[in-house]
């Protein structure tokens, strides 16, 4: 994860743009978020289709494997996109500017590995751990970037 993150901010041709204040910040960071909901829509869809055609005859029932496996990643995605939302927010207010580029960086790579590890957890249980680490260590990072940064550079504004 840190060298594809580190490829892209240096070979991908874009910059942010110039976001002085904290509420500008925070708005970008909310757009390149919904970037990051493209894979818990498409396993909205797919988990609905697949309850649907099912042959499952009571609706609360027992489900078959195919449709758990939309179900739980659906779930479990949601719950990561959360604690990854909430880390973005805070890390946008805490990065200079040149290094602001890293939002729709890390958003990009929530949503690849959100869906890497969608397919290999279609394969099987032993191959989802690929896809799982390459969201839950950025997160991870972010965490503790965010804990560094209210706790050591700034810790006189942290509770104002």
């Amino acid at each position: 994860c840190p060298c594809l993150i580190y490829g892209a901010y240096i070979f991908l041709p874009f910059d942010a743009p110039l976001l002085p204040t904290i509420s500008a910040r925070l708005v970008y960071t909310l757009r390149c978020a919904t970037f990051a909901t493209f894979p818990i829509v498409l396993g909205m869809i797919v988990s609905g289709i697949s309850r649907l055609c099912s042959s499952a005859l009571e609706p609360f029932g027992e489900l078959h494997r195919e449709v758990e496996i939309h179900r739980t990643y659906v779930s479990q995605s949601i719950h990561l996109f959360i604690l990854y939302f909430f880390n973005m927010a805070v890390l946008a207010t805490y990065l200079p500017q040149e290094l602001l580029k890293l939002i729709p960086l890390l958003t990009g790579l929530f949503a690849i590995s959100r869906l890497i590890f969608w397919m290999s957890y279609a394969i099987g249980h032993s191959f989802r751990a690929f896809g799982f680490s390459m969201t839950f260590l950025p997160l991870l990072a972010m965490l503790l970037w965010n804990l560094y940064g209210m706790l050591i550079l700034e810790p006189k504004d942290l509770l104002s």
